[in-house]
């Protein structure tokens, strides 16, 4: 089994880059794969993506460099195990409140003793390799999101969590619990000094921490912050960027239909 990418990264001193997919199209998977991110996310939650189209993007992106990364619907057992046994490299696991809350996601993806992962690696070990039983425990990362003001409240708890490797930041979800809006990308001093103590309860505990973003500025600011780990791109946004284009064909056409009269 290949060392995981982002673990290297990580242990070079460098932020990771990850590509987001909502879409449930290899196709789409692959292009942002193959331009150069360490990871994609392939998102079983609010993306449009079931299990049989998750499947294929995992083959997608695992021809390229990129580390294959799935964030899963809920903290289901069954799901975490699905995704790995596909061929995830890591899982990121949404609303995760407690301690108790991760203990049972972090076990779910590891084999025993250090979990309760049922072992049935089917396209996991012919992708990763036949000592991917083996290698897996040490290999495959688990991300919890904190995005609950119980999560956040709890989060030094949380990341203290025996086994997980990080926190990933659902900035929208978490605005929410704090009583704003579920916006993105936010400058808000509130927002901010919680990002800084889920950083310092990461950092206590030898923990990465990855958050999403809308715009290449604010990832550039949040890796300065000390994240390790930041999402760029969006395959959803890229698509809905084309309303600027055809934004500005209604306004050339406005300006020329008087010269037509």
């Amino acid at each position: 089994m290949r060392p995981n990418r982002l673990r290297e990264i990580w242990a070079e001193g460098r932020g990771a880059l990850n590509a987001w997919c909502g879409v449930g199209s290899a196709f789409t998977a692959e292009t942002l794969a193959r331009q150069s991110w360490d990871a994609v996310t392939i998102d079983g939650q609010h993306g449009l993506i079931g299990y049989s189209e998750m499947l294929a993007m995992l083959q997608a992106v695992s021809a390229t460099d990129a580390v294959p990364l799935v964030r899963v619907s809920w903290n289901q057992p069954g799901e975490l195990m699905k995704a790995l046994d596909a061929g995830a490299l890591g899982v990121i696991c949404p609303m995760v409140s407690s301690r108790a809350e991760c203990e049972a996601f972090v076990r779910a993806c590891r084999y025993p003793p250090h979990g309760f992962r049922s072992f049935g690696p089917t396209r996991a070990a012919v992708v990763h390799g036949a000592d991917y039983p083996t290698r897996a425990n040490a290999e495959v990362l688990t991300f919890a999101m904190i995005e609950t003001a119980e999560g956040l409240a709890k989060v030094a708890e949380i990341a203290a969590t025996p086994g997980l490797d990080g926190i990933y930041v659902g900035p929208s979800d978490l605005s929410l619990a704090l009583g704003g809006p579920p916006d993105q990308d936010s400058q808000d001093p509130m927002r901010l000094d919680a990002f800084d103590k889920i950083l310092a309860a990461c950092k206590a505990n030898d923990r990465r921490v990855g958050v999403h973003t809308m715009s290449v500025a604010y990832s550039q600011q949040m890796l300065a912050r000390g994240f390790d780990l930041v999402t760029v791109a969006n395959d959803i946004r890229y698509l809905a960027a084309g309303r600027r284009e055809v934004a500005e064909m209604r306004d050339w056409q406005k300006a020329l239909s008087p010269q037509r009269s």
